[in-house]
């Protein structure tokens, strides 16, 4: 039978339902953000720490990139699960669950004594954030019609935002009062207050049951990526004999082709690759990821190119990298026109085109560049940065059907992570081999010059994202505007 309190809360939740606050839906949307700021803090506090962790851990600062790929490759095993176990047991319990992992994860980050239990730690971090950014998105993507989607992504992600901002000259401070563990410790208020402005203004709902879970295809997809993303993170590293690196990217390869054969005959794959066959949706995955890799390159080679290269302190470094993400900030508020004014084809391929050039030009930086000119470097590249993947991130769910957008959502947010983690790598291999050129018979300290290449090939990435939208039609994503229009050819 049902208890006493369950059916107070049920008819609390009927009265609110029958009754609905003009507030409530937006204040669902902040509450589900906190967890987005949380982890935004998260991520750029530690991307700032980076050169005093590998003092700490006496280090090459390059390893480093391993406390990012990991807590990355996490997210990219587990968000698979999110869309089925969101709609089995209800997205905000999900929700809440997985803020709980994320918090413990971070007590464990910030108590660790090697690389390696930092590594381990920031695994368990990203089992809880594998859970958070997706089933937000389905909590928000399912309370709000097709026409105030673009809206509600703002709201979503603009709080998210403010981490890159907070995070970096907050890290900094840190560094400079306390030692490095207090950079995790900082998400457990934030993550508390988030846990209970999402059981106050997140309202539960019920989902038909999604049936078994597709436990053996989770295990085929989670052996792929784990294995891929081990072979792409030894690229160049001499982190594994390359007997090891074959076995990595063969063990990859087959259990990728055992995957695509078993979801061939399953109702509900954890992974719906057919959902593809979506022109938007297949657009946000090849060129949105290629701009995403910016995402993961960028925040791990600034650190190091300001501290390291130009021998900036972690605060000084901290409050110059924030810039980046006022730019992106401000950008938030002027999609919506954007877009109205030049349509989603052309808005994504001029930000691509112009995002990638401005993406490049911080590896010319050198100890004579005035600190200004740094500055509106960043805030540029993150402006545009984030005019696009606002654009490339709402049109990925124009087309597809309400049923499908939880798979969606898992199937975006994989992709999503794999380019972040892609990026790391491509920007670790270019600066190690950038420091072998310069010193063919051991690799010297980083210099100014060594970043050139990595800047040149994230950015020529991101500028390769324009081959994906020039297929686009002219009105792809009209509906999201409110406006009537073919909707984007499947």
């Amino acid at each position: 039978m049902t208890s006493a309190s369950e059916d107070i809360v049920e008819s609390a939740e009927a009265r609110i339902a029958a009754n609905p606050s003009p507030w409530g839906p937006r204040l669902a949307i902040l509450a589900v953000a906190s967890a987005l700021f949380m982890q935004s803090i998260d991520s750029t506090a530690l991307s700032t720490a980076l050169p005093t962790l590998a003092k700490a851990f006496d280090t090459n600062p390059i390893h480093l990139k391993l406390c990012l790929t990991a807590y990355i490759m996490a997210l990219a095993v587990f968000v698979p699960a999110s869309g089925w176990a969101a709609d089995r047991f209800g997205a905000r319990r999900v929700f809440m669950a997985a803020m709980a992992v994320f918090l413990l994860g971070s007590v464990l980050c910030g108590l660790s004594g090697s690389l390696s239990q930092l590594v381990a730690s920031r695994i368990l971090q990203g089992a809880g954030g594998a859970m958070m950014t997706p089933v937000g998105r389905i909590i928000v993507v399912g309370s709000h019609p097709r026409e105030q989607l673009l809206k509600a992504m703002v709201w979503l992600t603009t709080p998210a935002m403010l981490g890159p901002i907070v995070g970096p000259p907050l890290s900094g401070f840190i560094l400079s009062i306390a030692t490095w563990p207090w950079i995790f410790y900082i998400n457990v208020p934030v993550g508390i207050a988030g846990m209970i402005a999402v059981r106050r203004f997140v309202p539960r709902k019920r989902q038909p049951h999604p049936g078994k879970f597709d436990s053996l295809g989770f295990l085929f997809a989670a052996t792929s990526i784990s294995a891929m993303m081990i072979g792409a993170e030894a690229l160049g590293m001499d982190l594994l004999p390359v007997w090891a690196q074959i076995a990595a990217w063969a063990i990859a390869v087959g259990a990728a082709l055992a995957y695509l054969r078993h979801a061939k005959g399953m109702q509900r794959p954890v992974l719906d690759l057919r959902l593809l066959k979506t022109r938007t949706l297949r657009v946000n995955q090849t060129g949105g990821s290629l701009m995403r890799m910016t995402l993961g390159a960028t925040p791990f080679l600034l650190p190091l190119l300001l501290q390291g290269g130009l021998g900036w302190s972690p605060l000084k470094a901290g409050l110059v990298t924030m810039s980046a993400a006022v730019g992106s900030l401000s950008a938030r508020f002027g999609a919506q026109a954007l877009l109205r004014k030049f349509g989603y084809r052309n808005t994504l391929i001029a930000t691509s085109l112009l995002g990638g050039l401005v993406i490049m030009a911080p590896g010319w930086a050198r100890e004579t560049t005035p600190i200004a000119v740094v500055v509106v470097i960043l805030a540029l590249g993150g402006f545009l940065r984030s005019n696009h993947l606002t654009s490339v991130s709402t049109l990925a769910f124009a087309d597809v059907p309400d049923t499908a957008v939880s798979q969606a959502s898992s199937l975006t947010s994989v992709v999503q992570q794999i380019a972040q983690a892609l990026g790391i790598t491509l920007a670790g291999l270019t600066l190690r081999l950038s420091q072998q050129i310069t010193a063919p018979h051991g690799l010297a300290p980083l210099a100014p010059g060594n970043f050139v290449l990595p800047f040149a090939a994230v950015g020529l990435g991101a500028m390769a994202a324009t081959l994906s939208y020039l297929p686009l039609p002219a009105n792809a994503g009209s509906n999201l505007q409110g406006r009537e229009g073919v909707k984007g050819r499947r």
